[in-house]
């Protein structure tokens, strides 16, 4: 492709209505980042760590912070849609690095659906009282992804009104679990002492355990990447991104801790980790009398948007990548009624029922989502030192020089299997970007074939 087709995929001549002020940008900042990563795998992180579950999510709070920051330097220097595609294409300028960013956040996505809908699954059978079992979970979630396909092919819109709505139910969970834990702390119920409690998994000391779980937390911290490609619809970008941002990311990270401390006062770490819906068990320890299926209807639905949104996103970028002969035009090709992607829509979910399938289990989904966006961060806060030459002529946010400097290290960091990182993480992700190196000669040697520049 052409730089200057390029530049045009990438958001750099088309506006989008600016509508969006900073309480708007700040729910859908809160909404991004809440959803399926604290209500399914907090948990697992009390596996790793026992009584100090809060500790990981704050250390990946920590390092999400620092991304944040490297975000906003380019968010606010360079207004537009596209996110760590323009970031990395501006910065490098090489359109095979630019692709794989583009699919590695396309397979996150894709990942990151998958974990909402086993979560959604474990969910609908504890709050149904269906016969549980691993079959039947994964049978649910089938079921679950195939009617997000269904939703994703008619083409509905998430409006800025949904998002607001969403953003509450999402937000009741978590206040729920936050009110029902200090409502029992207040009480004399639980055990306050468990969360200074430090019960490492296997042999490893606090640093490496912390560590492994912070791998898992990690997953539960993005989705503030996502607001980026809000820039072109937000009023005055350059001036309220820094603030929101920051503010959003302030306030979830709050909330984490308060929802792990709840967590953790009412139910023993061995007992949290034990499932796949370690919230639902808090809020039957705290208030027994609480409609059970009432809270599962919330987390299902705090889920459900996230699986649709990532779906979404997934099927429309890789047709946008069809579109200007990334991939093969096949890919984007549009049903002539209801003029969305249908073949991308196919691909992607096809891809999310293989992993539902044959690897089923959240934290392996969630983990790999995780994953692929450090990597694509790290490439982020490197971009930021690189395109320190490329002046603007407005003004926008500048970061200190050691924060993407800490970001890209501590990135890197955690990516690698020193971490603890289940090995089955890194086939996962490795094999998505084998598929999407695939399309990539594929489209090539089309391209070469037909004459076309690539």
């Amino acid at each position: 492709m052409k730089d200057g087709k390029m530049a045009e995929h990438l958001g750099e001549t088309h506006e989008l209505k600016r509508v969006m002020g900073p309480g708007l940008l700040l729910l859908f900042i809160v909404g991004d980042i809440l959803g399926t990563g604290i209500y399914a795998l907090t948990g697992q992180v009390a596996a790793e760590v026992g009584g100090v579950v809060w500790l990981p999510f704050l250390v990946a709070f920590g390092v999400a912070l620092l991304t944040a920051f490297s975000y906003l330097e380019l968010v606010t220097k360079y207004p537009k849609a596209a996110g760590a595609a323009l970031y990395t294409h501006k910065a490098f300028g090489i359109h095979f690095l630019t692709f794989l960013v583009a699919f590695a956040v396309m397979s996150s996505g894709i990942t990151s659906a998958s974990t909402a809908s086993r979560a959604f699954a474990a969910n609908f059978v504890a709050s149904t009282g269906l016969a549980s079992g691993g079959l039947t979970i994964t049978l649910v979630a089938l079921a679950f992804i195939a009617l997000v396909a269904a939703v994703n092919f008619r083409g509905v819109g998430e409006s800025v009104k949904v998002n607001v709505l969403l953003t509450v139910v999402e937000l009741s969970g978590l206040l729920i679990i936050i009110g029902i834990g200090f409502w029992a702390i207040m009480g004399g119920q639980g055990d306050v002492s468990r969360a200074f409690t430090f019960q490492p998994a296997q042999d490893h000391g606090l640093f490496w355990s912390v560590i492994a779980g912070t791998t898992l937390a990690f997953f539960a911290m993005v989705g503030f990447e996502d607001s980026v490609n809000m820039a072109e619809e937000c009023k005055e970008p350059s001036r309220i991104f820094p603030k929101v941002l920051l503010g959003g990311l302030i306030i979830t990270g709050i909330i984490y801790v308060l929802v792990a401390i709840s967590a953790i006062t009412l139910v023993p770490a061995a007992d949290l980790g034990e499932g796949e819906t370690p919230l639902l068990k808090v809020v039957q320890a705290g208030a027994p009398g609480f409609p059970i299926s009432v809270f599962g209807i919330i987390t299902m639905f705090a889920v459900a948007n996230s699986a649709l949104i990532n779906m979404m996103m997934a099927s429309r970028l890789i047709y946008g990548m069809a579109r200007e002969g990334v991939l093969p035009t096949l890919l984007g090709r549009v049903h002539e009624k209801r003029r969305t992607p249908y073949i991308a829509i196919l691909l992607t979910t096809s891809i999310a029922v293989l992993l539902i399938t044959f690897v089923g289990a959240v934290p392996a989904l969630g983990g790999t989502t995780a994953l692929l966006l450090l990597c694509v961060f790290a490439i982020v806060n490197i971009a930021v030192l690189v395109l320190r030459k490329d002046k603007v002529e407005h003004k926008h946010f500048r970061t200190p020089t050691i924060v993407p400097v800490l970001g890209a290290i501590s990135c890197v960091f955690l990516a690698g299997p020193w971490t603890g990182r289940d090995p089955i993480q890194y086939a996962i992700a490795g094999a998505l970007i084998a598929v999407g190196i695939l399309f990539w000669f594929i489209t090539v040697r089309v391209m070469k074939t037909s004459a076309q520049p690539a």
